[in-house]
């Protein structure tokens, strides 16, 4: 069934546009602009050209989801297979199905809003044409990465952001910008090189680097020792964008040096292209590898789970000078493990579950780094002992709407059942009950236990945000009765009201001027934020729309092609 009808042409243009639009319009923005477009500010119309460019390709992405053929999800669609490199059988093959469908949406929609955001919150640095820029290669880069269907090009894309990124975090970021990109870069370098050995192992022996040929054979064509070579090094690569614990630490860095956009981008989207790479590549073209290192991959992901949330709750605690983008970077470590647990089951319930995982943590964590940055925009500082209690009051007394929005966020975030973070984490904890055969039952139980126990974690660090930053500290003194005297310190008498508590009356002796509000949500905030927060609760509430689309694929894609 197709919403809309539209002929297989259009839906070859379409996704065609999708992928190459972001690039040419890259080279757009650097060049000089008409005299009619350059309007008396060219530094806000080259920013206009962005949201342009990335709100052209949005329409067309959600043009080719609304001609997409939800009967037939597991079948490739809107295909184009142009021979490019004969000499090495590679081929400009691009396609979607229910697994890149919604991912490729997710990076269309957050570009947009990034883009939009920019618009009229522009990141300290360098030419505005060059920020366009980069934004709209990352976006290609991204994009193509979901909608290739040949090995070499998944690597051509897939390395193809790493500069981007790295600009932005290096001449846009914060504090300790140059150490954070060059410790993004070096690590992620690092990994494509073992990844492309492995790719170059698989297309060598096989004679093919046809990804929807590779996945139909179904390792077949590939003796053990080869699959295990392969998923050892292509798994490597992938690990370390996903990013897997132990190689997860460039991220941290990453996102607290990286400016808002930046981090939202990086958290939303770049996350996903290593577990995407895991259920496109690895899982179809070799089994019989992934079977073999499943375990392993399973016990990293549930260290992972559980040591990303340690990490929060560490930042998180009074008197640890604890950046908030920083936990919110942690935070990923642990989501992301969720999603590699589900995918080392090997089974359909998990691999739905891992990738209904990626989505929701694209939209809450997004969302999550929009809100930090408008935070950190107001106060000046993401510290969280700073933002809890020197302020002189908590986000609700001083802007009700943010505060509640980045309640909201956190909230999705712990999974709480209703919103979309829940789905994700419940189908991967039951994928690892039921592993795939041979697999040990018993130790994937023994993941299960912990990775929920692992849910727990994330509650805990996630209320004490929101009790710190949103309600602010209530010192011991709090306690006092009303006819109890003021406690005296060094300076003279502490002040009858919280640090962090709404403005006291001026009969308790206040200080007005301790106070003031700050600037709530803005319009062009909450036209950037909404579609997030909206999106959230519907893949809460309504988790077939996009287990419909994701079950059928991944069902013939783990029977090697056979529906």
């Amino acid at each position: 069934m197709t919403v809309i009808d539209i002929s297989a042409s259009v839906m070859q243009f379409l996704l065609a546009f999708i992928v190459v639009a972001p690039l040419l319009g890259a080279v757009a923005a650097l060049l000089p602009a008409p005299p009619g477009l350059k309007g008396k500010n060219p530094d806000q119309a080259v920013l206009r050209h962005g949201v342009t460019v990335t709100g052209a390709v949005l329409v067309a992405a959600i043009v080719l989801a609304v001609g997409f053929d939800h009967d037939h999800p597991a079948t490739m669609q809107a295909t184009t297979d142009i021979s490019w490199i004969p000499a090495l059988d590679v081929r400009i093959h691009l396609g979607i199905d229910g697994i890149s469908l919604p991912l490729l949406l997710l990076t269309a929609l957050l570009t947009f809003l990034c883009a939009l955001y920019s618009y009229f919150k522009l990141p300290a640095g360098p030419s505005p044409k060059a920020f366009v820029a980069l934004v709209l290669v990352l976006e290609s880069g991204t994009l193509a990465t979901f909608a290739v269907l040949d090995l070499l090009l998944f690597f051509l894309a897939f390395e193809m952001v790493l500069i981007p990124m790295y600009f932005l975090i290096a001449r846009w970021g914060g504090g300790q910008r140059q150490a954070a990109a060059w410790k993004f870069i070096l690590y992620t370098l690092l990994g494509s090189v073992v990844m492309l050995l492995g790719l170059l192992l698989i297309g060598l022996k096989s004679g093919t680097f046809d990804m929807v040929a590779l996945a139909t054979d179904n390792g077949r064509g590939l003796t053990t020792s080869v699959q295990v070579i392969a998923v050892l090094a292509i798994g490597l690569g992938l690990a370390v964008k996903t990013p897997m614990w132990p190689l997860h630490s460039w991220l941290p860095d990453a996102h607290t040096a990286a400016p808002t956009v930046g981090s939202v981008l990086l958290a939303g989207v770049l996350l996903k292209m290593g577990t995407y790479g895991f259920v496109r590549i690895l899982l179809p073209v070799a089994p019989d590898g992934m079977r073999t290192f499943a375990p392993y991959l399973a016990a990293f992901a549930v260290v992972g789970i559980v040591y990303g949330s340690l990490a929060c709750l560490a930042l998180a605690r009074t008197g640890a000078k604890g950046d908030l983008k920083r936990l919110i970077a942690y935070s990923s470590v642990g989501h992301m493990g969720f999603v590699l647990l589900g995918i080392a089951t090997m089974t359909p319930t998990g691999v739905n579950g891992a990738l209904f995982a990626n989505i929701a943590h694209g939209l809450i964590t997004g969302l999550l780094f929009f809100l930090v940055g408008a935070v950190k925009d107001r106060y000046g500082t993401a510290d969280l002992d700073t933002l809890a209690g020197a302020t002189g009051a908590a986000l609700y007394g001083r802007a009700p709407r943010l505060g509640a929005l980045l309640a909201f966020a956190a909230i999705a975030s712990l999974g709480l059942p209703g919103l979309a973070g829940f789905w994700g984490e419940m189908l991967t904890l039951f994928g690892a009950y039921s592993p795939a055969e041979g697999l040990s039952r018993p130790a994937f139980r023994t993941f299960m236990a912990i990775g929920a126990f692992g849910t727990l974690l994330t509650a805990a660090y996630m209320l004490i945000v929101v009790r710190r930053v949103c309600m602010g500290e209530h010192p011991p003194h709090s306690r006092l009765s009303p006819d109890d005297p003021a406690p005296r310190t060094a300076d003279g008498p502490e002040p009858s009201a919280t640090p962090d508590g709404p403005e006291p009356s001026a009969t308790a002796g206040a200080r007005p001027a301790t106070t003031p509000q700050l600037a709530d949500i803005r319009t062009y905030e909450a036209v950037a934020w909404t579609p997030l927060a909206a999106l959230t609760v519907l893949a809460g509430l309504w988790p077939a729309v996009l287990l419909g689309l994701t079950d059928p694929a991944v069902q013939q894609l783990l029977a090697g092609g056979k529906s």
